[in-house]
């Protein structure tokens, strides 16, 4: 009986923990998306998202519109964008992107688009590489508010000084009941990245040398 109690009490003990790490991880979500930090970096970075022939999709197009604020406020010089395609896709993410900060009025010396990764990390693991080549020490991360923390944590991660300054407006912004869906998205993306992956996967497909 004695054994059983025990056995009650670990399971108990590690659904409580368990949950703690859940809404720990939440709260973290939540609390860094609300950040909107503009303090100059070597480069502005925008997370990709879907894109239709070339024409960013909504999403995609807030970030990008927050990207030009900041170019345009002096954050940075340059504008990367990041993201690869899809199959059949005429172009990628990053190259929808950077065609249309151009054809908004950003230099075109002054955008960058690297079209790998299909997904976050191998977006971000692009970009590192491509820091490291061109002296990129730190850069301020743009996506949606909840979609922040996960992404300045892998940047980071790769060894460069990243903050965030997410796009306000979108239709991810729209309604509460979007938010909360997405908040609980990113808490469980974060969880996977931080007890599934391991170091040596996020360097590998992105090393620095």
């Amino acid at each position: 009986m004695g054994a059983r109690r025990w056995v009650i009490r670990g399971v108990v003990g590690a659904v409580l923990v368990g949950l703690l790490v859940l809404a720990g991880t939440a709260f973290r979500v939540w609390q860094v998306a609300r950040i909107d930090d503009r303090t100059p970096a070597d480069a502005i970075v925008v997370l990709g998202a879907a894109q239709y022939n070339g024409r960013p999709s909504p999403i995609f197009a807030a970030r990008l519109e927050h990207a030009k604020e900041l170019y345009d406020e002096g954050v940075a010089d340059r504008i990367i964008t990041l993201g690869g395609g899809q199959v059949g896709d005429a172009t990628t993410e990053a190259e929808a992107g950077a065609s249309w900060l151009v054809d908004e009025g950003v230099p075109q010396r002054a955008v960058s688009a690297l079209g790998e990764g299909a997904d976050t990390l191998g977006s971000v693991q692009s970009f590192a590489a491509a820091a490291r080549k061109q002296g990129i020490k730190s850069a301020v991360i743009v996506s949606d508010p909840w979609h922040s923390l996960r992404a300045r944590t892998m940047v980071r991660d790769l060894g460069i000084d990243a903050w965030t300054s997410p796009t306000r407006s979108g239709p991810i912004v729209q309604t509460r009941k979007t938010e909360m869906r997405y908040i609980w998205r990113e808490t469980r993306a974060l969880l996977f990245y931080r007890f599934v992956t391991s170091p040596t996967e996020v360097v590998s497909s992105g090393s620095l040398d």
